[in-house]
């Protein structure tokens, strides 16, 4: 496994990431969690990535007690703020009163002092950013949080923070969570630029495309039953990749892979590792034997032929 700083900060984060999305806490058994977890940390994945919204914060007392054993130098674990945790007005947001009993409720459910990374984890328009970052700031100098985060904020957003960090003194941001894999590209045009210009670092979620870049659907095929098309929770968000279009790219991406003597989704992990501005890419495993195959496109080196043959794959 290598690692990257993520973003500006000296910071180390391993390549391949772990999170906990659509996974722990529920979706998948307990046990069968942990030793993915566990599985992750033997082959040097030392970033993890859950939220206080997963599963109402079952998914972080799952990650928490898969780690515990282990020193709590030796990993990274983020976690988010924003989602609905209650009924009230002021259970969701990014307000200061949030984020502060929102940090204070993840600590106590993962059993830390501190969290290494804490993810504003969408946009809340309904509250000025000096706010929201003047509370982040608060938790830096508290010691409850080391570095802050945001999750699927626009490039103007990010730009405004780091503006407003500067000017105020605040703790600046150092890492970005968008969607970025081979079938969504967006974040090229504008937050990859905005994100090197500022030191943000991109942790990309999706680098799979919801598990469409794994090769397991076929063109014209049903969808397995075990797989996350196929269940409840999970098929709604990856509707949007099964197009007839991106299973025949899938298609020729995997003779690509065939070619070069790696999975789908090695290739699909190490070509979105080919973008100096992502520091991880967050992958989702409910099996410890998922974890060892994507782990192997750390350090993997696509050729420049390769890389045109995918663009060309991709049009």
């Amino acid at each position: 496994m290598l690692y990257r700083r993520l973003g500006g900060s000296g910071l180390k984060v391993s390549e391949i990431s772990l999170g906990s999305w659509l996974t722990y806490g529920g979706y998948v058994e307990k046990q069968g969690a942990i030793d993915t977890i566990r599985k992750a940390y033997e082959l040097g994945v030392n970033f993890y990535d859950t939220a206080n919204v997963y599963m109402r914060g079952e998914a972080e007392k799952v990650v928490g007690e898969a780690l515990r054993g282990y020193a709590r130098e030796s990993y990274v674990l983020a976690t988010k703020v924003w989602g609905p945790m209650g009924d009230g007005p002021n259970d969701r947001g990014l307000s200061r009163k949030h984020i502060v009993e929102q940090c204070d409720a993840s600590l106590r459910r993962l059993g830390l002092d501190y969290i290494d990374l804490y993810y504003c984890h969408s946009i809340d328009p309904d509250t000025p950013i000096e706010e929201t970052l003047r509370a982040m700031d608060d938790l830096v100098r508290q010691g409850k949080v080391l570095y802050v985060g945001v999750s699927n904020w626009t490039a103007a957003m990010m730009a405004e923070a780091a503006h407003i960090a500067d000017r105020r003194l605040l703790d600046r941001i150092v890492a970005s969570q968008p969607p970025y894999s081979m079938l969504k590209r967006d974040i090229e045009r504008d937050v990859i630029p905005v994100g090197a210009k500022y030191g943000i670092g991109q942790v990309v979620y999706s680098p799979l495309a919801q598990g469409v870049l794994s090769g397991k659907y076929k063109p014209g095929a049903e969808v397995p039953k075990d797989s996350r098309a196929g269940s409840e929770r999970g098929g709604q968000a990856i509707q949007r990749y099964l197009t007839a279009d991106n299973l025949e790219r899938v298609e020729r991406l995997r003779r690509i892979a065939d070619g070069l003597g790696l999975t789908l989704s090695q290739l699909a992990l190490a070509w979105v590792l080919r973008e100096p501005n992502v520091s991880s890419a967050i992958i989702g495993a409910s099996r410890p034997e998922q974890v060892e195959e994507n782990a192997k496109a750390s350090g993997v080196a696509i050729p420049a032929d390769a890389l045109e043959a995918i663009e060309a794959a991709l049009q």
